[in-house]
């Protein structure tokens, strides 16, 4: 979620306006000066959409040097509505981003599965794995030095494909803080908070449903 303010020009005309594009051509667009700008100089980005049927317009600038990208648009796909909303939440937990990824490198991401536990009681937050060298847990007590908030109802224990996670780590290495959400059936919600280096704020939403064929004699 890219909020209006970080933009220093925001028009959007109608309620709302959504279509599907490459993703691996905007982010050849993007770097098309590089990945890293030279000392002193930033790139601007303007982007620009007349409606349905017309490609994106990109106008990257940077050093007096202006370049235009059109990337043809496509018909959006239909949504996955996980129904997720913040009056299902029965637990919830912010953490400092530097905790998951401490977890990430410490536990055997040879296992299939990501276990949570998020419980008012012991162990309060427990991530576990089960590997081929065996199982590995990692926990956080309530009032651990990573945990900004702490709002727990109920005990819950979930497995989650790693295979589906990986991806939102992409969003973990850039963000400050993760929101971890669950509902009464399970469905995760990692919210991350992402400060860019003009200190404005945006988020990252990931949903991951709980791995079904797992069973409660399992856990």
């Amino acid at each position: 979620l890219l909020q209006a303010e970080i933009f220093q020009e925001f028009a959007v005309q109608e309620e709302s306006v959504m279509f599907r594009i490459n993703l691996s051509v905007l982010l050849d667009c993007l770097t098309i000066f590089g990945t890293s700008s030279l000392a002193g100089t930033t790139t601007a980005l303007r982007m620009c959409y007349r409606g349905y049927g017309h490609p994106l317009m990109l106008f990257l600038e940077e050093g007096g040097v202006v370049t235009v990208c059109k990337i043809n648009t496509q018909e959006p796909d239909e949504l996955l509505d996980f129904d997720f909303c913040s009056t299902k939440v029965v637990n919830k937990i912010i953490l400092q981003s530097e905790g998951l990824r401490e977890a990430f490198a410490e536990l055997d991401m040879t296992s299939e599965v990501l276990q949570i536990t998020m419980s008012p009681d012991k162990p309060y937050f427990r991530l576990s794995t089960f590997g081929n060298a065996g199982s590995a847990h990692l926990d956080y007590p309530r009032d651990s030095d990573l945990i900004e908030a702490f709002q727990c109802n109920q005990t819950q224990t979930n497995r989650y494909k790693i295979s589906l996670l990986k991806p939102s780590t992409k969003a973990l290495a850039l963000s400050c803080k993760v929101s971890i959400r669950t509902d009464a059936q399970g469905f995760l919600s990692l919210q991350y908070m992402i400060r860019n280096e003009d200190g404005q704020i945006c988020f990252v939403e990931y949903y991951c449903c709980p791995d079904e064929d797992i069973t409660e004699g399992e856990l």
